[in-house]
């Protein structure tokens, strides 16, 4: 029973850090010590070291439980969605709009190395389900392909910044990109033959596939 005990403190524990690391992060971007974190969890500094390692740890863990809860349930509603095209562009103006919310967990993510293939691999699956109803409804281009879907969001993401708290650079440049999914008779030039990457603040890349 006390072991039991035990456990169930250090999830509930877990829990509070991951939670106010994902606060801390929105409230005062990327920079936040990991004591501020700590601080924010009411939980002193130690137990967050021994519980994650260090602050890369439990940057990881918030992006995983953040993704988790708030992005993945728009990407699997769109694919759940009766109108298909409709679905597509309001999936990926959630997205970019949660994303952007919080600019400060996305920058310590992509430098912690939270943002992996794997959580890149969660948010396009369902998408290319959608879009595949889409093109068959003739509701977007057929040339789209999955990763484009993910390169409008990382666009998107890049014209953020802490001067723009209504995030309406956000929304002006989503819709000049979400109008080119319409229908054209234009072709688009193929894509690159080499997979596509994320860059992380060291240069390295992360396949994320076609």
């Amino acid at each position: 029973m006390h072991e039991q005990r035990q456990r169930a403190d250090a999830l509930r524990n877990a829990d509070k850090i991951v939670r106010a690391a994902i606060a801390s992060l929105r409230e005062h971007g990327p920079d936040v010590s990991l004591d501020e974190i700590a601080r924010h969890a009411g939980i002193g500094s130690a137990t967050v070291y021994r519980r994650f390692g260090d602050r890369d740890g439990v940057i990881r863990a918030a992006f995983q439980t953040y993704f988790a809860e708030e992005v993945e349930p728009l990407v699997l509603a769109a694919r759940d969605a009766d109108d298909a095209g409709r679905a597509l562009t309001e999936a990926l103006t959630a997205v970019v709009e949660t994303l952007a919310a919080h600019h400060g967990l996305l920058r310590a993510a992509k430098v912690s190395g939270a943002f992996t293939i794997d959580i890149a691999v969660r948010f396009m699956g369902p998408l290319g389900v959608v879009l595949v109803r889409a093109q068959r409804k003739g509701e977007v281009r057929h040339d789209l392909i999955v990763r484009d879907l993910a390169a409008i969001v990382v666009m998107v993401l890049a014209t953020t910044h802490p001067g723009d708290s209504d995030c309406g650079d956000a929304r002006r440049y989503l819709a000049l990109l979400l109008s080119s999914l319409r229908p054209s008779a234009d072709e688009l030039p193929a894509p690159s033959a080499r997979p596509h990457h994320i860059l992380d603040s060291s240069g390295a890349q992360e396949e994320i596939g076609p």
